[in-house]
């Protein structure tokens, strides 16, 4: 497994690149942001599930605070794109999921769990420069990635 990191990524490291399809069928490349706005990008275990689905709620509601602190917010599981999109669907999400089946991105940033082979539940925030300037990654309290995010962020209080 040439080029995949076996552990989490960690504060100060570069950003891999990846490139893939939405749900919507757009393609998003994380070179695209570079130079432009930071980056929020997490990885979710499974859509539809409990935990999965406060957090995704969590994000969804706060989703212009992010913008508005200038980052692009980004969600990332192992679910088919199909599943993805049926999620984002029925969760009105105004921001861009990617079904990572294959797990090329999931691996890249040492996010899949060897055994269960889910993502765990981490976030990265990545500055402009493509530089990893935040890891959080609580498996259990969820609503902590969004408080976290947004302090990072220094995002505004409604």
């Amino acid at each position: 497994m040439t080029g995949i990191s076996p552990t989490l990524l960690k504060r100060g490291d570069l950003a891999p690149d990846f490139e893939a399809l939405d749900c919507r069928g757009q393609r998003i490349a994380l070179a695209d942001y570079r130079g432009k706005k930071k980056v929020v990008l997490f990885f979710f275990p499974r859509a539809f599930t409990p935990a999965c689905t406060l957090e995704v709620r969590n994000f969804r509601d706060n989703h212009v605070r992010i913008t508005n602190a200038g980052a692009e917010l980004i969600g990332v599981s192992v679910d088919k794109s199909e599943k993805n999109c049926r999620f984002a669907e029925a969760e009105g999400l105004q921001f861009r999921l990617i079904g990572d089946e294959s797990r090329v991105i999931s691996e890249k940033y040492g996010v899949v769990w060897p055994v269960l082979r889910i993502d765990r539940r981490a976030t990265f925030v990545i500055d402009q420069k493509g530089i990893i300037e935040e890891v959080i990654h609580h498996e259990v309290q969820v609503y902590r990635h969004l408080e976290d995010v947004l302090e990072r962020l220094g995002a505004e209080t409604p």
